[in-house]
């Protein structure tokens, strides 16, 4: 459409051009002969007045006419006109003292000439037997009255040819043109449209649960940028879908368990009557434990939901850390002693901080707690509790069974048991260290773990102090 715009523009300019120029040439001929031969009426015969009418003529290269006020032809260079009344609007105005000179196009059939062809003729129904002719015409003036017009008639088809055939050039680098931008606009709409319309089939293969779909756009455009954090957010997603899946299927049987240790035992205190006293007594026992087992479970799942929604408001205040540790080292000691375990306390600095005591306290035994189930009886475990520059540091070592390297990376995952065996022995729910680590996190800290083995494991927590 620009193209088209800018051809129609310019040939309108062109041919306003050259037709102005046609008029001023007209024009400045037909009003110095019209002056020049004004002069001549009545000094002149007839037959001089008409060979000199004749010479002009042919000076010129166009046809004379004289017309008389009534606009009949007087004289014509042609002889064809004779005797007739000449109905040219741009006679009439000067007949009637509006103007002193005027022009005028029309298109004529003289069967001698016609228009070049165009291709737009099929079109446009334009007849090219008839021919375009400029009418230029001034008044005649003699003794200072006006006793007629002069009136010149030249062919302008030249003129019309020349803008014709330029329309159909304009036409034709048109047509080559469009062909080039349309080839153009398929071939840059592909490579455009190509890497949207499979980041559309990812997005809507994602939209109906296949998360496993990755995109591959070339480069390092935009296009490429957004195709790498799609497929960075789809890999999210899908071992977000993951966990979520594992997480369900763990805690659904950390449920199940207790829950079918229970109907077990339940079942066969109901199916036997004459079970002895103290069958029945070890049975409500286990019965009583199983369901501590099922509170503690429900109780740790509470508080990662409560943390994983951002429901979990941290009650802050001015504390002293030391003090937490001691506290939850002391809580456990009867445990520690009734396995021959010695617990050491390292304490440099109080590691006075705003944070929730409750929830560091949590930390401590979780980690202390666990230390003391996977260490063997009689086994050692050290807390050391220092200040390192703008922080508190918090170890605390065991000389445990280790934990392998393959699975350090998991110890913090939810559910996730080196010895799984073990674990149910223990009574752990396996939530425990995901539940410090979340803690940790929330407080601006972090929680890391070595391990060795066969030699023991060290958990350190690292928070930031006032």
């Amino acid at each position: 459409m620009s193209f088209y715009l800018v051809t129609t523009s310019t040939i309108r300019l062109v041919g306003d051009s050259l037709f102005q120029d046609a008029v001023k040439a007209g024009m400045a001929s037909v009003s110095e002969l019209s002056a020049t031969l004004g002069e001549r009426i009545g000094q002149e015969s007839a037959d001089a007045f008409y060979e000199r009418l004749l010479q002009a003529a042919r000076s010129g290269g166009g046809r004379l006419l004289v017309v008389d006020m009534d606009g009949k032809v007087q004289a014509d260079t042609c002889d064809a006109r004779w005797g007739t009344r000449l109905a040219l609007a741009e006679v009439h105005t000067l007949l009637r003292g509006e103007k002193e000179s005027d022009y005028g196009f029309h298109q004529i059939k003289d069967g001698q000439t016609q228009q070049a062809s165009s291709v737009f003729d099929p079109l446009t129904g334009r007849d090219i037997s008839r021919t375009w002719v400029g009418c230029f015409a001034s008044a005649l003036v003699s003794d200072g009255r006006r006793v007629g017009a002069l009136v010149m008639i030249t062919s302008v088809q030249d003129t019309v040819d020349s803008l014709t055939s330029m329309q159909d050039r304009m036409l034709g680098i048109f047509g080559i043109a469009l062909a080039v931008v349309l080839v153009l606009a398929g071939f840059i709409s592909r490579i455009v449209t190509r890497p949207v319309a499979e980041l559309s089939a990812g997005i809507e293969r994602m939209s109906k649960g296949d998360y496993s779909r990755r995109v591959h756009v070339p480069g390092k455009g935009e296009m490429a940028q957004l195709a790498a954090a799609f497929n960075q957010m789809s890999e999210q997603v899908h071992n977000l879908d993951e966990a979520r899946n594992q997480f369900v299927s763990n805690a659904s049987h950390e449920l199940k368990t207790p829950l079918a240790t229970i109907k077990i035992l339940v079942e066969s205190m109901i199916y036997q009557d004459d079970m002895p006293p103290e069958l029945r007594a070890e049975f409500l026992t286990d019965i009583d434990k199983e369901i501590d087992r099922l509170s503690s479970v429900v109780g740790d799942l509470l508080t990662l939901v409560h943390i994983d929604s951002h429901k979990l408001r941290l009650r802050r205040e001015m504390m002293v850390f030391a003090d937490t540790v001691r506290e939850s080292v002391k809580r456990l000691q009867p445990l520690a002693k009734k396995r021959g375990q010695e617990i050491s306390m390292e304490i440099t600095d109080p590691c006075e901080m705003f944070a929730d005591p409750g929830k560091l306290a949590q930390v401590c035994y979780n980690i202390v707690e666990n230390a003391i189930k996977y260490t063997p009886d009689g086994g050692k475990i050290t807390v050391r509790l220092r200040r390192m520059g703008r922080d508190a540091v918090l170890d605390i070592s065991d000389t445990g069974v280790g934990i392998p390297e393959e699975d350090l990376a998991h110890v913090f995952d939810r559910f996730y048991r080196v010895d799984k065996a073990r674990s149910r022995e223990t009574g752990g729910t396996g939530l425990g260290l995901s539940i410090v680590q979340q803690i940790v996190r929330l407080h601006a800290g972090s929680v890391t773990v070595q391990s060795v083995r066969g030699e023991g494991t060290t958990f350190t927590v690292q928070l930031p102090v006032k």
